[in-house]
């Protein structure tokens, strides 16, 4: 059976965020430029990019800030961007992505991370944000026993409680994940974890993109087994409606909204993305740089998303769930620019995107 409409009225509990690594990656787009355009443009909140708050400490310390690895520093920085956000009335929601971090077989490599992950907490509490965002590991090394995953994680879920006042982790399926790269299985991941602390970060491109396209086919989606669109798009259809009636609302701790574009030619080996990429999947490739906003009206013709995303903006709003939706998109081309108004234009556009996607959900 289809997921009903969602009607716009039913969605008055959602809060809209933008994550600010999605607001430009010039050097000229400065975290407050960022945090400015956000406000400016109506959002309540922002996920908080780890590189950008690495940029901002160099900008501000110079040659004081000695890497990602100087906490003392990066924990003062941090405590300069809580004071903005509190300016502009912006609520950090999570410090992302925190990566590679669950299945390491390696004891001294596995105390390491937990050591970088303490370090994470610690300007996450100078930041005021409860959230720590993890992406499902792409390192294909690390152990891909669900038990073992789970572990790892249930014990950084504790640690996080201790650490940070009402400390939570939002575990996110990247589509070209090593081992998790579905909500299926994230939400597997997150029964076994079973803290109360330790949820789901949903995103439209990466469960659309990784159960119905490929970047890799001339089409654009997933060809394998011959299988034709119409039985890829029911069988998509399927997995978003379980999706509805299987996912706790109180596990999704948020909701990332992007699209992506149909790669042509397609991401194959010999692919200059691919070449200046050696190592990562396609699907990483493609999520790094090709992410647009859904109903972007000011994209024309192959700039223009593709993905059915619409089927699951309704599948998260269908299980009843109301919180955070933050738009996380990536163009490396306009976003590369090095002009000031990048940000200030991507917040504009986002909020537009957002509206679409309302008005998508609302139709029959």
């Amino acid at each position: 059976m289809a997921i009903s409409p969602i009607p716009s009225s039913s969605l008055s509990g959602v809060k809209l965020a933008y994550a600010t690594p999605s607001l430009g990656m010039h050097e000229n787009h400065t975290l407050p430029l960022k945090l400015k355009a956000v406000s400016k443009h109506g959002y309540a909140g922002v996920e908080m990019g780890f590189d950008d708050l690495c940029s901002y400490a160099e900008q501000t310390f110079g040659d004081e800030f000695k890497g990602e690895d100087d906490i003392p520093t990066l924990v003062k920085t941090a405590e300069k961007v809580y004071e903005l956000c509190q300016e502009l009335k912006l609520e950090v929601i999570c410090l992302q992505p925190f990566s590679d971090f669950e299945g390491i077989t390696d004891p001294t490599e596995r105390s390491a991370r937990f050591e970088t992950a303490k370090n994470w907490m610690a300007i996450m509490r100078a930041l005021h944000t409860p959230m720590l965002q993890i992406g499902s590991t792409d390192n294909p090394s690390r152990s891909s026993s669900y038990t073992t995953i789970a572990c790892d994680l249930r014990e950084l879920a504790d640690l996080i409680a201790a650490k940070v006042p009402n400390g939570r982790i939002a575990y996110e399926p990247w589509c070209w994940g090593a081992w998790i790269d579905t909500w299926r299985g994230c939400w597997e991941i997150c029964k076994l974890v079973d803290r109360p602390n330790f949820g789901l970060c949903l995103d439209t491109f990466q469960s659309v993109g990784r159960e119905w396209a490929d970047p890799t086919s001339e089409s654009g989606r997933i060809e394998e087994g011959g299988i034709t669109e119409e039985k890829l798009t029911a069988r998509l259809q399927y997995s978003m409606e379980e999706l509805a009636k299987t996912v706790d609302p109180e596990k999704i701790f948020y909701f990332q909204i992007s699209d992506a574009y149909h790669m042509q030619p397609p991401l194959t080996p010999d692919h200059e993305e691919m070449k200046a990429n050696e190592g990562t999947p396609a699907r990483g490739v493609w999520s790094h740089a090709f992410r647009p906003l859904p109903f972007d009206d000011e994209l024309k013709g192959s700039k223009k998303g593709y993905l059915p995303i619409k089927e699951c903006l309704k599948a998260v709003f269908a299980t009843g769930w109301r919180g955070w939706v933050s738009m996380e998109v990536f163009e490396g081309e306009e976003m590369g620019k090095e002009n000031e108004s990048v940000p200030d234009e991507w917040a504009r556009r986002g909020k537009k995107s957002w509206e679409g996607c309302v008005a998508a959900m609302a139709e029959e």
